[in-house]
C-alpha cells in the first residue's frame, strides 16, 4: 500500500492530463478553435496542498489517538501525523512566500 496507493495516484494524474491532451488535439484537428484552459497558479497549489495535508495530518492523528483505546503503541503510529503536517506547513510557507514574491 505505502508504494501502490502514490503510484495509482500518479497514473491517474497521468492519464487524465493525457486524455485532456489528445481531446484538445482532436478538437483542433476538426477545426474547432479551443481555448487553453490554465492550470492553477503556483501559490493556490501550494495553498491547496497545504490544506489537504494539514487535514489529512488532522484524520491520521485523531484515527490513532482513538484507537489508543485498545492498543498501547498508538501514540507511536500517531506520530506518523507530523509527517504531512510538516509537508502541510511548509506548503503554506511556499504559498505565503509566492504570494509575497508577487506584491512585491
Amino acid at each position: 500500500m505505502i508504494f501502490g496507493i502514490p503510484m495509482a495516484a500518479m497514473y491517474t494524474f497521468y492519464r487524465v492530463r493525457k486524455l485532456r491532451t489528445d481531446e484538445r488535439l482532436a478538437a483542433l484537428a476538426r477545426g474547432v478553435d479551443v481555448p487553453m484552459q490554465p492550470d492553477l497558479p503556483e501559490g493556490e497549489r501550494s495553498r491547496r496542498f497545504g490544506i489537504l495535508l494539514t487535514r489529512w495530518s488532522d484524520r491520521l492523528h485523531g484515527d490513532f489517538r482513538a484507537d489508543r483505546a485498545c492498543r498501547a503503541d498508538a501514540w507511536m503510529a500517531a506520530a506518523f501525523g507530523i509527517i504531512p503536517l510538516a509537508l502541510g506547513w511548509g506548503f503554506f510557507v511556499d504559498s505565503a512566500l509566492i504570494r509575497k514574491d508577487l506584491h512585491a
